[in-house]
């Protein structure tokens, strides 16, 4: 039965409509709404998408000028450091030199006072040495004239008591050990 009721139904159906288009209510009422919701999305949604789209735009593009700006800026002070870094290379340079030339002269220097004081000392040492010697050449003669005055008694007998002979004898006899010295 239900078999039949939609076969004559169909068959009904089938001369008055067709199924492929839609009923012309369908048609006015779906063309309308259409029309609002495109309306709204027109003049409301799209504004608003748009602007939206432009404060993005905006915003990006402002982002963009800043890192460039940034970017500049780093590469200028990238560049004043590396000009810094050169002159204070430089700087060093010439301080080192400086400082080596400086030291150069307080070694010259140094050596000059110590040679000075080196020279100075041995001649002190010198003068003292010299001075030691006549000291000691002098109480050597005395002590030999004393002795050679004293053998000089024994062997003639007497004393010899006058300063002057006793000073001549002593020289004589001096200067011919010296004489005897100076042929060996």
């Amino acid at each position: 039965m239900l078999n039949a009721l939609v076969t004559n139904l169909a068959a009904e159906g089938e001369a008055a409509h067709n199924p492929l288009l839609p009923a012309w209510y369908d048609l006015v009422w779906s063309a309308l709404w259409f029309v609002v919701i495109l309306a709204v999305v027109w003049f409301y949604a799209l504004p608003r998408f748009t602007k939206m789209l432009d404060e993005r735009s905006a915003a990006i593009e402002g982002n963009i000028a800043k890192a460039d700006e940034a970017q500049k800026q780093a590469e200028a002070a990238l560049e004043e450091y590396t000009r810094q870094l050169a002159e204070a290379r430089t700087e060093a340079g010439t301080i080192r030199e400086t400082a080596r030339e400086d030291g150069k002269k307080i070694v010259a220097e140094a050596k000059e006072t110590a040679a000075a004081e080196a020279a100075r000392l041995t001649a002190a040492a010198h003068s003292q040495i010299e001075a030691e010697r006549q000291t000691a050449f002098v109480s050597l003669r005395n002590e030999v004239g004393g002795l050679a005055l004293d053998l000089a008694g024994g062997v003639v007998g007497e004393t010899l008591s006058d300063d002057a002979r006793a000073t001549a004898v002593v020289d004589r006899f001096l200067a011919d050990l010296e004489a005897s010295e100076a042929a060996k």
